[in-house]
């Protein structure tokens, strides 16, 4: 049985107590709908999570989540802290865009100034833009950014031309997210040897998340051999399945229409994604699908998480001490949260820039934290919390935590630091990337983790590596069509 965030406490971390900075709950007047804003950390002075609806919502689940978005931020060297809301209510429900907009109204204060949200669960982006607008907090659920850029309009022009290009037919909110999670497993399959042309993957879910995943495993030369819905599991061991055949057949809910099938695909209970002999298992649906009663059925030597926290600590451990790798959420799937960040502050222009930026920086960290998970015979997850708390801790000393109004859009590395590159380190310069059609990127440098000595280990690079910008870029990064 699949268990929710109803059924199963978020577990982010080990063997620790934590508080959150800030959690306020409210209370609607005319329905039984209540919210919860939690506020996990402040870096610059602002933190950023999105805004889900769901029946059965809790704070708990909303102060895992937010902590769980500090570890993404501070994974990425994003100079933002991590924080969430939550409203328990059916987002089907006639009334539920009233009830929204009367929480953002609740809410405003920190929406105005310290909380960057986003589409999440039962929220849609376009939806919460319209709802901002509405209740007079401007065009963009991004409004507490904004408003500390030099140029207000400039930014909310460059956020509206990059999440409204398509790239392979779908919006940077559609495609970065699987695209990171892509290119995780991807680096994990070099780190274990393993050659993309002969590496096999089941992905779990056909949703946004799932499907950008399989589409750009396949782009790459994974056979992917399955992928479920909410129907159960279309399954090709033999020559794989044609995913994008697939996606042209999606419906909005992420349900594959049958009646594109093969001859030789195959229909098999939902539950059969788990025990394929494949190489990569991506559960990309719902928290806690795997468990302790299910752990076992695993044949993978990798598990790449693309939902938010699918693997319960349990299931985690007995994996561990079988060999089996789990790269964890926060690290997996922070492209989506990253990539905005990027284009917000104007670090990235376009869906095309944000892959090229996001491989270039999770494929050496991926690599670096198996590389000292397996020296330390700790999980990969223990070993990317360390360093996103690390990362966290440098941030609040260079930019400071809960300051008022600090700069956010200065250039974190003008003390001293010069700009790497100039065009030529842009993605769109380098072979089997074209350029971009909404212009060039800005080049910076990218904080990654170096894999080098253990005295290093967790410590940013002031400048780009060699697998980074102007080095390394992925063959299969997407080509942006608007």
């Amino acid at each position: 049985m699949l268990r929710t965030a109803i059924e199963t406490p978020l577990h982010v971390f080990e063997h620790e107590e934590h508080e959150p900075y800030l959690q306020v709950t409210w209370r609607d007047s005319e329905t039984p709908a209540r919210g919860y804003v939690v506020i996990d950390q402040l870096v610059t002075g602002i933190a950023t999570g999105g805004l889900r609806m769901r029946p059965g919502c809790t704070a708990g689940e909303v102060g895992a989540l937010a902590r769980e978005m500090t570890l993404k931020m501070g994974a990425f060297g994003v100079h933002v802290g991590g924080a969430k809301g939550g409203i328990d209510f059916d987002p089907a429900d006639p009334r539920a865009t009233e009830v929204r907009e009367r929480f953002l109204q609740a809410a405003r204060p920190l929406l105005e100034r310290f909380w960057v949200t986003a589409g999440d669960l039962g929220t849609q982006q376009e939806e919460l833009d319209r709802s901002f607008a509405r209740v007079g907090l401007g065009e963009t659920s991004f409004h507490a950014a904004v408003v500390r850029a030099p140029d207000e309009g400039e930014v909310r022009d460059r956020v509206r031309r990059a999440f409204a290009a398509r790239t392979d037919g779908l919006k940077l909110s559609e495609l970065v997210g699987g695209f990171g999670v892509a290119e995780a497993a991807l680096a994990a399959l070099e780190q274990r040897g393993v050659p993309a042309a002969t590496a096999s993957a089941v992905v779990q879910g056909f949703g946004a998340m799932g499907g950008s995943t399989a589409l750009y495993l396949a782009r790459a030369g994974v056979r992917v051999v399955g992928i479920t819905d909410a129907r159960g599991l279309v399954l090709n061991t033999s020559r794989g399945l044609d995913v994008e055949l697939l996606l042209s057949a999606r419906s909005a809910g992420g349900v594959i229409d049958r009646s594109v099938l093969r001859d030789d695909d195959q229909e098999r209970p939902g539950e059969a994604w788990l025990n394929q002999d494949v190489d990569v298992l991506v559960p990309a649906a719902v928290s806690y699908t795997i468990t302790a009663d299910n752990c076992e059925e695993i044949r993978a030597r990798l598990v790449v998480e693309a939902a938010n926290v699918p693997t319960t600590p349990e299931a985690e451990r007995r994996l561990l001490e079988r060999g089996v790798t789990v790269i964890p959420d926060f690290v997996a799937n922070t492209g989506a949260a990253a990539g905005a960040w990027w284009v917000i502050l104007g670090e990235v222009v376009s869906p095309s820039g944000a892959c090229g930026r996001l491989s270039a920086q999770i494929r050496p960290l991926v690599q670096s934290l198996v590389n000292r998970a397996d020296a330390m015979g700790t999980s990969v997850r223990h070993e990317a919390v360390v360093s996103a708390r690390e990362n966290s801790r440098r941030m609040i000393a260079e930019y400071g935590g809960a300051v008022a109004y600090q700069e956010l859009f200065s250039d974190p590395w003008e003390s001293g630091q010069d700009a790497v590159g100039d065009t030529a380190g842009h993605p769109s310069a380098q072979p089997g990337l074209p350029a971009d059609a909404l212009g060039p990127e800005p080049v910076r440098p990218v904080p990654v983790l170096l894999d080098a000595a253990p005295e290093h280990a967790g410590r940013y690079a002031d400048a780009v590596p060699a697998s980074a910008p102007g080095g390394h870029v992925p063959l299969h990064a997407p080509t942006d069509l608007s």
